[in-house]
């Protein structure tokens, strides 16, 4: 586009004018400074041009100079996902899509991350703000753009698919069954990418993709993300079984009762057997919300016996992240129904818990002692006035003469 500034229109509007020249200018300038400041008062220079301009000169004109510091990218990366109402709103927001797409693919992460933030939020913007035909860019635009990162040479790009999956697959109209299975299947591509940073990605879009295909049919979350959750839990790389773990008790939410007890109870029973501690650790620290996912009858049967295991893990990081969790898992045991052959709620939770955290208190870790000691007075609202003068308050007195200071005040201060 001319970026001259046309006419003498009188002193005044040269003077509103002079400020946006400059701007445009500076765009360009060597200083990365000035670019930097240029580019976090685009929202001044797209007042000034008026929506048409800013959509036919000012986008095009961002899209052909993207910069090469990261600084600066990262700036553009932010102020084009908030640039929906400069462009003339959720209808003409597509209009974004390319130079954000160009974000998405560069190679430092805090760039590209930005820039997926802005896409997803373009995204939602144009499905709930935007006609029929607007929200159409998710057809025409959206699952090219993240069929074309998905199969990118460069990883980066393919990270970044990832990460959009799920918002693509939501907002396509509900009659494009073809397009929704396109984008399971580059999920599932990405999945086996030989790059463990893509798998890693992969399994990071396994709980918002579950939850987004759940809304429009359960069936293919089963038949088409639990296989890819089974697999990615084999992984051998700990990063991606990690995020995979993260990532369970959203998927465990999105399938039937039937699939969730046959295929995916298995699998999270085998995670606290996994060889790395930090997988480990995330499933102590998410075990709590594994639990809301499952329901009591699985907390009773699978649950339980994972945390005991983790309370008495041999890594002192895990027995703290399980430690932490003491007194929200007691809650949901608590919850539980005993049946023949099956004990529940209080009693369960004398039978198995107490004694497990019992040994917390003389932990050779002062942090696992600490983290308990964060979550003793937790437990007595859940296990009631009996249980915890004849239990509870003989552990406090222990945590109350801890030599580690942290460990006493980590009592009186909750």
């Amino acid at each position: 586009g001319d970026w001259e500034m046309s006419g003498n229109a009188g002193e005044e509007t040269e003077d509103a004018l002079y400020p946006i020249a400059v701007l445009l200018d500076e765009l360009k300038n060597e200083d990365i400074s000035l670019r930097l400041n240029a580019t976090r008062r685009l929202k001044t220079i797209a007042a000034a041009l008026g929506t048409d301009r800013t959509r036919c000169e000012l986008i095009p004109f961002l899209t052909e100079t993207i910069d090469d510091e990261d600084e600066v990218l990262m700036a553009l990366a932010e102020e084009l996902g908030s640039f929906v109402e400069e462009v003339g709103g959720p209808e003409h927001a597509s209009v974004l899509l390319q130079p954000l797409e160009v974000l998405a693919a560069v190679e430092e992460t805090i760039v590209r991350d930005r820039a997926v933030q802005s896409l997803k939020f373009v995204s939602e913007s144009v499905a709930s703000g935007a006609s029929d035909q607007g929200r159409e860019m998710h057809v025409t635009q959206m699952t090219p753009l993240v069929k074309r990162l998905s199969t990118g040479d460069w990883f980066t790009s393919r990270i970044s698919a990832c990460a959009l999956f799920a918002v693509a697959f939501k907002n396509l109209p509900a009659d494009r069954e073809d397009l929704k299975r396109e984008i399971i299947t580059l999920f599932q591509t990405a999945a086996r990418d030989e790059t463990p940073m893509v798998r890693r990605a992969a399994a990071g879009a396994l709980g918002p993709l579950s939850q987004a295909v759940a809304q429009s049919d359960i069936s293919m979350v089963e038949t088409e993300i639990v296989p890819v959750f089974r697999e990615l839990v084999e992984d051998e790389q700990d990063s991606v079984r990690l995020l995979t773990v993260e990532n369970a008790a959203p998927v465990c939410a999105s399938v039937g009762e039937k699939a969730r007890s046959e295929s995916l109870l298995p699998i999270v029973r085998k995670f606290v057997n996994d060889k790395s501690w930090r997988v480990r650790y995330m499933v102590a620290d998410k075990l709590v919300a594994l639990s809301e996912a499952v329901g009591p009858v699985s907390t009773r049967d699978d649950l339980l016996p994972a945390f005991i295991r983790l309370l008495k893990d041999g890594e002192a990081e895990v027995r703290t992240a399980a430690a932490f969790r003491v007194a929200d898992t007691t809650r949901l045991v608590v919850a539980t129904k005993s049946e023949p052959n099956k004990l529940g709620g209080i009693d369960l939770v004398v039978r198995e818990i107490l004694p497990a955290v019992r040994e917390l208190v003389t932990d050779p870790s002062q942090h696992v002692r600490a983290a308990f000691a964060s979550n003793v007075m937790g437990l007595a609202p859940e296990v009631g006035v009996d249980i915890t003068v004849r239990d509870v308050v003989e552990l406090v007195l222990v945590l109350l003469k801890d030599e580690f200071p942290d460990v006493r005040l980590n009592v009186i201060s909750r």
